[in-house]
C-alpha cells in the first residue's frame, strides 16, 4: 500500500488517472488530492487549488504544467545528475525562457554523460 500523504501531487494524479490500478488505490489517491484542495471533475479531470497554481519555490509552473500531471522531479530524481538535468531542460524547454537555450543546455548534459560512459 502506498503512503499517499507523502506522495507528490503529480504522483497522486497519475494514480487517479491510471485505470489499471485497483479501485481502492485510485480512491485513496483521489481522497488525498481532495484533502489537498484539488478539484476532481465528473469526467475525472483534476484541477489544482488556486494557491498551488503559481508556487515558484515548491511547484514551479515550468515543471508542473505537463498534461500528464507528473512533476518533472518525480522522473529526474531516479536518474543520475547529468541525465536528470538533461531531462529537466527538455521538460521545461520554452516554458521558462529561451527554448533553444534550454535545448542546448540539455545537449550539454547529454554530451557530458556520453563522454563519461565512453571513458569506461
Amino acid at each position: 500500500m502506498i503512503n499517499h500523504e507523502n506522495a507528490t501531487d503529480g504522483y497522486l494524479i497519475g494514480l487517479w488517472t491510471n485505470g489499471l490500478l485497483p479501485r481502492s488505490e485510485r480512491l485513496e489517491a483521489v481522497r488525498e488530492l481532495s484533502r489537498r484542495g484539488f478539484q476532481i471533475a465528473d469526467d475525472g479531470e483534476v484541477t489544482p487549488p488556486a494557491s498551488r497554481k503559481d508556487d515558484p519555490v515548491n511547484h514551479p509552473s515550468h515543471y508542473t504544467g505537463h498534461p500528464s500531471g507528473v512533476e518533472c522531479i518525480q522522473i529526474t530524481e531516479h536518474m543520475n545528475f547529468c541525465r536528470g538535468n538533461a531531462m529537466k531542460y527538455i521538460w521545461r524547454a520554452g516554458e521558462k525562457g529561451d527554448e533553444l537555450e534550454d535545448l542546448k543546455k540539455a545537449r550539454w548534459y547529454l554530451d557530458r554523460e556520453i563522454a563519461r560512459l565512453s571513458a569506461t
